[in-house]
């Protein structure tokens, strides 16, 4: 088996839920083989990168071998090469809290969380 359909591909590497869920992301433009966007026909052989949005993100991998029935988590994961870049880091907001039962903020207190949150402080 030199190539296979990209949506029946996208299931069987368990990279959608369903099929249906790959060929309706084929039909959104939200995948991609090999930089050119790709309709669920579209074939896939060992060496293309595909890249698809898979919920809020973007997964890049490597076509490394092509199978057509879905497996299980183990032989999908020996089927691609996963190259998706790492999510950037989460910037650490500090938060303003008060003691439970203070009561409302002073005049003073209000001014100082203002400065604060404005990034003043």
């Amino acid at each position: 088996m030199e190539s296979t359909r990209v949506d029946r591909w996208l299931w069987a590497v368990r990279l959608t839920k369903t099929r249906p869920d790959a060929a309706a992301a084929c039909r959104g433009g939200h995948v991609r083989v090999n930089d050119r966007p790709a309709k669920a026909a579209t074939t896939v052989s060992p060496g293309d990168e595909v890249r698809a949005r898979v919920g809020d993100t973007t997964r890049v991998v490597e076509v490394v071998r092509v199978i057509q029935k879905r497996v299980g988590a183990a032989d999908a994961a020996t089927c691609f090469i996963d190259r998706t870049p790492p999510p950037p880091p989460e910037v650490a907001v500090p938060v303003a809290r008060r003691e439970r039962g203070a009561g409302r903020p002073t005049k003073r207190e209000r001014r100082v969380l203002d400065r604060f949150r404005a990034g003043g402080f």
